[in-house]
């Protein structure tokens, strides 16, 4: 679908000359694909370029993800300099000046989100891939799913605005879908999805809910992952902060002694340590990680390595947006009980 000025694009409505014809949208991860083909539905054909089993943080940019950013109506990108050693070359290449920063087609998904972990210093290459604008993989915080998911439909809005009440209606819908999983569908229908959001954010959902006489109502992810609250974890890279964040983990450490810098022997002795001072039960790591490290502590330790997807498309279970948040509430769930 290409970019035509609205008047005239009324006037052929009006006319009736206007055929529907599918969106062209390209994400730069799967995680961002999945939310988008929600919202867009069969108004759009949606790709990404980084598989869910794959680093975001180096890929190369491929002829193949040219091509697809050259006949792209609209281009996603996570943000946050998640993609700044690839997306520039790809854009580039592409020569589809719609989809160019600041341009039509081109969304920071990472705008409204809510950020961790930005830093209050200036970033330096000493301080390993830390990122100036903060943590990016803030896709694992339901949340900001949410936040993203209005970001696209907003987005959707502009450049195809005779489907708009369309991308409104499956945006309620997934909004929807993904309160009921996080609190359960019983408090949703008595509450409302809006307002419980409202009062997490607030940090009081506990306390509104025992006031209420509703905290037996809890359910979904809030409730499979409430006992696990203040439990310490150790994690490979950095890209669990958003999700222990929200469900009350503790991240301890990481095995990388800096982001992006591999383990190295005397910074995993020193994890080695704090795992058996502080009893900690799981090391979360990525599918595209070697284990080698992980099950080298495991073996030093109580800990399990626990190898669990952070992105849709990262192991079968988890395919699509919804099922990639199950997944990490089951297999951590687990990771604590069954033992």
């Amino acid at each position: 679908m290409k970019f035509v000025s609205f008047p005239l694009l009324m006037l052929a409505f009006a006319a009736g000359a206007v055929a529907e014809e599918e969106l062209n949208i390209v994400a730069t991860t799967s995680d961002l694909a999945s939310i988008a083909q929600s919202v867009a539905g069969s108004h759009a054909v949606v790709r990404n370029v980084c598989k869910g089993d794959r680093d975001p943080h180096f890929l190369q940019a491929k002829p193949g993800y040219i091509m697809m950013a050259r006949d792209a109506d609209l281009w996603i990108r996570v943000g946050m300099e998640l993609e700044i050693g690839w997306e520039p070359a790809i854009l580039d290449g592409a020569r589809n000046s719609a989809i160019r920063e600041n341009g039509p087609g081109h969304l920071d998904a990472s705008q409204s989100v809510l950020r961790l972990e930005v830093p209050a210093q200036r970033v330096t290459r000493a301080m390993g891939d830390v990122h100036a604008q903060g943590n990016p993989h803030y896709w694992l915080d339901p949340l900001n799913g949410r936040i993203v998911a209005k970001a696209i439909a907003g987005r959707l809005e502009q450049i195809d605005p005779f489907n708009a009440a369309s991308y409104r209606a499956n945006l309620a819908q997934f909004q929807k879908a993904l309160d009921e999983r996080m609190f359960g569908t019983e408090l949703v229908s008595q509450i409302g999805g809006d307002k419980l959001w409202a009062i997490e954010l607030k940090g009081s959902l506990g306390e509104f809910l025992e006031k209420g006489n509703l905290a037996g109502k809890l359910g979904g992810w809030a409730a499979a992952v409430k006992p696990l609250r203040a439990q310490k974890i150790v994690t490979y890279h950095k890209s669990w902060v958003y999700f222990a964040n929200r469900f009350g983990l503790a991240i301890d450490c990481e095995l990388e002694p800096k982001p992006g810098i591999p383990p190295s022997p005397s910074h995993l002795a020193r994890v080695i340590e704090r795992i058996n001072g502080g009893g900690i039960r799981v090391i979360l790591l990525e599918p595209f990680y070697s284990r080698k490290a992980a099950d080298f502590v495991a073996g030093k330790t109580s800990a399990t390595t626990v190898v669990c997807p952070n992105s849709v498309g990262g192991n079968d279970s988890a395919t699509d947006y919804l099922s990639l948040i199950d997944t990490i509430v089951d297999r951590v769930s687990k990771a604590f009980t069954e033992r």
